[in-house]
């Protein structure tokens, strides 16, 4: 599947035309972003698919200069767990 980019979310839709997972993220400063939400549907689970959302949203950051605060629990789970990427905590 091919991630699909919008100014504040990325996701992947499925065979059918329907979105399939997601994160989503909001502009919280100048320089920061709030991770909000990331949602898998049951078809995807367990296949890294919010694993690789997150990865396209820190690579997306990084480029744009951004910090990211992590809100929803995923995030929060997935950022204690790559400690490689801590330095993009805001």
């Amino acid at each position: 599947m091919e991630l699909i980019y919008e100014a504040e979310r990325i996701y992947y839709k499925n065979e059918q035309g329907r979105m399939a997972a997601e994160v989503t993220f909001h502009q919280r400063s100048d320089r920061a972003m709030s991770i909000d939400h990331t949602y898998v549907s049951p078809e995807l689970r367990g296949q890294g698919a919010a694993d690789r959302l997150l990865r396209a949203a820190v690579k997306r950051f990084r480029a744009r200069e951004l910090k990211a605060v992590p809100v929803c629990s995923y995030a929060v789970k997935w950022f204690q767990e790559h400690p490689e990427e801590q330095d993009l905590l805001k």
